[in-house]
Formats: C-alpha cells, sequence, structure tokens
C-alpha cells in the first residue's frame, strides 16, 4: 500500500488465536477505463456490532492459521469496503508540491496461501508526476474482518526503481494481517503486515465516534480512528486514520502537520 497512507489487519474465524492480535488500504493488472460517474458515500450503513470480548492486544509469537474457505473477495466491512470498479482520489499538499493518491479497486484477483485476494492498484503522485505505484492484496474472513495480504510496490526517485517494502503472504516467511477488524473496539491492537525486517505495521483502535470533515464525507462524528505504527522505524511520524461507515478511509494525519484527504469517489 502507499506509504505515506498506509494502513494494514486479521480475523478471528480463521482459526487465528484470540491471544494475538484481532482487528486492522492495492493492486490491480489491468489499466482502468476512464470515468466520470461519482458515487455518494453512504455514511448510514450499519456499524458492525462491538465484540463482547476485551479489546485485543498483540502478543508473539505471531502465527495465524489461514483458512482459504474461511475467506471471501466479497469485502463489505463498513469501515473497510472495497467494491470492483471503485476508484478513491485523495489529496494532501506537502511541502514539497500537490501529492495525490488514487486507489483502484479492480475486478482481478490474486491466490495467496491458497486464498483468493482482491486486487487494489495505488498510485501515488507529486505535482502530477508518477513517485509511486503499488499492488495491494485483501481478503475477508467471514467474521468480517479485512486481512492484507501483501504488497507489490515501486517508488521511482533518483532515476532508480525501488522495490523496498514489497512482499506476499507465505513467501520467505512473510504472513498476512487484519486491515481492519470485523468487530472493532477501543484498545485494540493488531498487526496489519508481518514480514521480519521489511514489512512490520501495526495499528490500534482510539474512538469509534471520531470527528471531522473532509471535502468527500463533509461534518462527520462516528469516525472510526486508528493509530498506525511502523515497528521498524519507531522514529517515523505517527499516523491517524479516519474511517467513515460506507465510505472506509476518508482522512490521514501524519505527525503535526500532513493532512490527506479523500476528495472524490468514482467508478470506473
Amino acid at each position: 500500500m502507499i506509504r505515506t497512507q498506509r494502513a494494514p489487519t486479521r480475523p478471528a474465524a480463521v482459526a487465528l488465536v484470540l491471544s494475538m492480535i484481532a482487528l486492522t488500504a492495492a493492486c490491480a493488472g489491468t489499466s482502468p477505463a476512464p470515468s466520470t460517474s461519482i458515487a455518494a458515500p453512504n455514511p448510514s450503513a450499519p456499524a458492525p456490532a462491538p465484540s463482547s470480548a476485551g479489546p485485543k492486544k498483540i502478543t508473539d509469537p505471531y502465527s495465524p492459521t489461514i483458512d482459504p474457505s474461511a475467506f471471501s473477495t466479497t469485502i463489505n466491512n463498513p469501515y473497510f469496503p472495497l467494491t470492483p470498479g471503485t476508484r478513491t482520489i485523495y489529496q494532501a499538499a506537502s511541502p514539497d508540491g500537490l501529492q495525490r493518491t488514487t486507489t483502484e479497486v479492480t475486478r482481478d484477483t490474486k491466490k495467496i496461501m491458497g486464498v483468493d485476494t482482491v486486487v487494489v492498484h495505488d498510485f501515488l503522485t507529486l505535482d502530477g508526476k508518477l513517485i509511486e505505484d503499488t499492488f495491494d492484496w485483501y481478503a475477508q474472513d467471514r467474521d468480517g474482518n479485512v486481512w492484507y495480504f501483501g504488497e507489490a510496490t515501486k517508488e521511482f526517485a533518483d532515476g532508480a526503481v525501488h522495490t523496498k517494502g514489497s512482499f506476499e503472504s507465505g513467501v520467505d516467511g512473510a504472513l498476512p494481517g487484519i486491515i481492519m477488524p470485523g468487530r472493532p473496539q477501543i484498545g485494540d491492537q493488531f498487526r496489519q503486515e508481518f514480514a521480519k525486517g521489511v514489512a512490520e505495521d501495526t495499528g490500534e483502535v482510539l474512538s469509534l465516534t471520531g470527528s471531522e470533515t473532509t471535502p468527500l464525507t463533509g461534518p462527520v462524528n462516528d469516525l472510526l480512528v486508528t493509530k498506525d505504527s511502523d515497528l521498524l522505524d519507531p522514529a517515523a511520524p505517527t499516523e491517524n486514520k479516519y474511517y467513515a461507515r460506507g465510505v472506509g478511509l476518508a482522512l490521514t494525519l501524519t505527525g503535526p502537520a500532513e493532512r490527506e484527504e479523500a476528495i472524490a469517489v468514482e467508478k470506473f
């Protein structure tokens, strides 16, 4: 997933050990057709019922059991819906210029660890110049948890192409993580991905009643707010992400100043 707005997680119905984690956005193989229609967000989508158990915590060793029969490519978690043919555009003003991230839920799938995953394509531009191109892989378990199975990423800098951060679950010990839990609770902590020394992001649910205003959603006061951290770079600024029901990721706040907002949703 695009590093400037990253956020990967894991499920219970997948024979996942409850003492692990339990909670939480890409990749395509075809070029999208031009789109002009704007899809209205659906913030009135019902929120998942809270779990009766206490908040989940991260424990080691991390070794989820992945049962392919427990997963689906239908990803309808209200906080992280992935509908094929949907494109979301994010925008942020950075010290280097205007940054725009486009996330496209493709109609392609990729089998990973025996699981059919949805391919999501992210690409990031700075003042119109492509600087990152990524394909991410997601699936949802029968408990509504959305899992992140890895990414193939390319960053373009100084005339070179860098693939640092790329990983595929099931290869070289890499494992999937939960990007969005099916029944989030305040205090839930989870691994979003696990490729030792390559990708080790974690998330924590801070609130289910976050208040913010974005160009896409307008004023909202029931946002799910997470804190995302990179265990491989403890000095990196913390990302706080705001998810709207029926929309998904609506806002990312990085450090004290950077604000990346969803500005449009399109069909293609």
